[in-house]
C-alpha cells in the first residue's frame, strides 16, 4: 500500500450530526425543501445566502440546479447529483465567487438520514476542491470558520424541523 501524497490528501472536509424528533422523510422534507435563506447566515467571513435563483417547486430531482446569492455580492451554484428521499441528498458546488472563487475549485455536500426509533439521525458532511497551492488555507478557513458555521447551522434546522 502507497502512503497518501501530500499532493493527493483528502479534500478538506466537516462533518456534523444531530438527531430530529421525526421520521426520516419529515426530516429530509423540512431540511431540503426550506429556502435556504431560512437556515443560513453570515458567519465570521462566510457571507449569509440572501437570495435563491432558478429554483424549481421541489429541490430533489438529480440533475436540478440553482444559484445562490450570497450577502458579500458572490453566488455559488448548486447542482443535484443524488436524491434519495428521506435517506440520502448530494450535491456539489460550483462556480463559487469572491474568497471562496480564489480558494476552491468546487464543494460536495451530503445529508443522510438514518432512523433511530421515531427520530431522524441527521448527517451533513462538507467537503471543499481546493486549488492548487491552496490547501493549507481552505483547511484552515474549514476547521475555523465551516466546521464551526455548521456546528450553528444543523440545530436550526433541526429545531425548523421538530416544530413543524
Amino acid at each position: 500500500m502507497t502512503p497518501t501524497s501530500p499532493l493527493r490528501s483528502a479534500p478538506p472536509r466537516a462533518t456534523v450530526e444531530a438527531v430530529a424528533q421525526a421520521s426520516t422523510l419529515r426530516s429530509w422534507n423540512i431540511a431540503l425543501q426550506t429556502p435556504p435563506t431560512a437556515f443560513y447566515p453570515a458567519f465570521g467571513p462566510l457571507p449569509a445566502v440572501v437570495g435563491v435563483h432558478g429554483q424549481p417547486a421541489q429541490w430533489d430531482v438529480v440533475g436540478y440546479r440553482r444559484t445562490l446569492e450570497l450577502s458579500d455580492g458572490g453566488s455559488v451554484v448548486e447542482t443535484i447529483t443524488e436524491s434519495d428521499p428521506g435517506v440520502f441528498f448530494g450535491y456539489d458546488l460550483s462556480a463559487f465567487q469572491r474568497l471562496f472563487g480564489r480558494l476552491v475549485s468546487g464543494a460536495r455536500a451530503e445529508w443522510t438520514f438514518s432512523a433511530e426509533g421515531a427520530t431522524t439521525r441527521i448527517r451533513w458532511s462538507y467537503a471543499f476542491h481546493p486549488l492548487a497551492g491552496r490547501g493549507l488555507i481552505v483547511r484552515a478557513i474549514v476547521k475555523l470558520f465551516w466546521a464551526p458555521y455548521m456546528r450553528r447551522v444543523l440545530p436550526t434546522i433541526v429545531s425548523a424541523i421538530d416544530t413543524r
